[in-house]
């Protein structure tokens, strides 16, 4: 005699497979409504009618019954090919998956007394980022004693200010940092 707590498991286990077949839209004899609206294979509205009607003219056509929506009280159904359709849909969202962009962030660092020649060696960087359609983060690194950092406090609105202008239209400012954070930081996405 099998332990209590197989018999249990083996309860969960038929559970969670019939859940896993119940995933997506009803089709034929899974559709529990008495009544369904039907649009036919060819995508006219064929009205309200019996499912077992509806069921019959599918099978009449070699096609299948597919629960669309539900609607209230009505059930809206379309007679298809339900491979097919499967099919289709798997491959729009192939698609879509491989027309996605991927947006990714960039970061470049600098200091707070940057020269103008490293400036610019940073910013053609920047440019190459924004180039890609990538978004750049443009963080300062403030390191050193109270008194350096203290001057360095200061310096990084004139320097975000400088980093700015000379984006100029290459990119837009989307976020800055919060003043109490310790690394002070912009974001810049690429000009639409």
């Amino acid at each position: 005699m099998p332990h209590k707590l197989q018999k249990e498991l083996k309860i969960k286990t038929s559970f969670n497979r019939d859940n896993r077949r119940d995933t997506g839209p009803r089709i034929n004899n899974r559709i529990f409504a008495k009544s369904v609206q039907v649009i036919s294979s060819t995508g006219q509205n064929l009205g309200i009618m019996p499912t077992s009607q509806a069921l019959q003219m599918a099978a009449d056509e070699g096609l299948d019954l597919v629960e669309i929506s539900v609607n209230g009280n009505t059930t809206i159904t379309k007679i298809m090919d339900f491979g097919k359709f499967k099919y289709e849909q798997k491959k729009r969202a192939s698609e879509a998956r491989k027309n996605q962009k991927t947006i990714e962030m960039k970061e470049v660092w600098v200091k707070p007394f940057i020269e103008e020649n490293d400036l610019n060696i940073k910013m053609k960087k920047v440019f190459e980022f924004l180039g890609e359609g990538n978004k750049v983060k443009i963080a300062v690194m403030t390191r050193g004693s109270k008194k350096v950092l203290a001057r360095g406090k200061d310096a990084v609105p004139e320097l975000f200010a400088r980093i700015l202008e000379i984006v100029g239209d290459k990119g837009t400012l989307e976020s800055k940092s919060k003043p109490d954070e310790r690394t002070k930081s912009i974001i810049i996405a690429p000009a639409k």
